[in-house]
């Protein structure tokens, strides 16, 4: 980690917690200090805010695609993702892509990796179809490596009996992986519908991919496979770590037997940090008026991780700042 990114999460750390008055409140040093929350040049998980989180004001143009950097920013988080549909038309924009790489630059923000939907089924069963989709991400790879993102996030939708989407996904993963090492890029993979959110599918088909270019991208969120049949969260994403190459966190989670509730921040996290896995976490949850308390929930995650009895006195910490409420 690089001393600016240590010294920006010192200055944000606690930062923005509404008051009972809607002011903000910052714990002092003092309080920061006696909570063994400081910043350590060491840190069990990285966070990050994927565009997703802000969907309804990219989409309304409440907040334009090139201002991200400075919305993630402003709320103390140094690393985004992307989402292409935000930018759709601007993948060999050039110079688009360089003000969006200068304007992260330029805050100290990371761009982590692009989300990318709407460019064919890599797993389609025809072949032709199929090979069109690896080369509709093709530009995709080339304007991340243009933002100097490690990533694209893909998905693995393909059609017919367990074994032969088995077969067709890892072609077409295989392929665009192919094509991304040759730029240094890699290819990773979401839980996003369909069988790709049987965590036990997509290990199967990162076993049959076999390539170091390809990676997971497991969704905490994400593990409905159909309107009857979803996968236990937790589970999954321990099926999905061996391969992570990001992590993306949603609030709500899904149980084996339908049921969906909310996340337990410290359990989750503490699965992604068993894996060996030190990278980013993206938020997806929370939406613009929820940024901080999504950052400061994975703070508190990781505090925990780190030190349990600092991750209590951060609790505390926390409500402590929060309003009463008034009879």
């Amino acid at each position: 980690m690089t001393k600016r990114l240590i010294n920006s999460n010192r200055r944000h750390f606690l930062g923005q917690v509404s008051s009972a008055a809607g002011g903000i409140l910052l714990a002092t040093n003092a309080q920061v200090q006696a909570a063994g929350m400081l910043r350590r040049d060491r840190e069990p998980f990285q966070i990050s805010l994927a565009q997703w989180t802000l969907v309804r004001e990219l989409r309304s143009g409440k907040i334009d695609n090139l201002d991200f950097a400075k919305v993630a920013h402003d709320h103390g988080i140094l690393a985004i993702e992307y989402v292409n549909q935000f930018f759709m038309d601007k993948a060999k924009d050039e110079p688009y892509l360089e003000e969006m790489k200068k304007r992260a630059d330029d805050l100290g923000v990371t761009n982590v990796l692009i989300m990318c939907d709407n460019e064919g089924n890599l797993g389609d069963p025809n072949k032709s179809k199929r090979i069109q989709a690896v080369d509709n991400h093709r530009k995709w790879i080339d304007a991340a490596k243009a933002l100097d993102c490690h990533s694209i996030r893909v998905n693995a939708r393909s059609a017919g009996s367990w074994d032969e989407q088995v077969k067709l996904a890892a072609d077409g993963l295989r392929r665009l992986s192919e094509l991304g090492a040759q730029h240094g890029i890699d290819v990773i993979v979401e839980n996003h519908g369909g069988l790709s959110s049987n965590a036990d599918w997509l290990a199967e088909v990162m076993q049959t991919v076999n390539h170091s270019n390809c990676g997971t991208l497991p969704d905490t969120g994400n593990f409905r496979i159909s309107n009857d049949e979803t996968y236990d969260s937790y589970d999954g994403v321990r099926k999905l770590m061996p391969w992570a190459k990001g992590v993306s966190i949603k609030d709500k989670v899904w149980d084996a037997e339908g049921n969906q509730g909310d996340l337990d921040f410290t359990r989750m996290m503490q699965i992604v940090v068993n894996a060996g896995y030190s990278g980013y976490c993206g938020i997806e949850f929370g939406g613009y008026e929820g940024l901080n308390d999504a950052r400061t929930a994975l703070e508190i995650a990781r505090n925990e991780i780190e030190s349990p009895k600092a991750g209590r006195g951060l609790r505390q910490i926390i409500q402590g700042m929060r309003p009463r409420k008034t009879s």
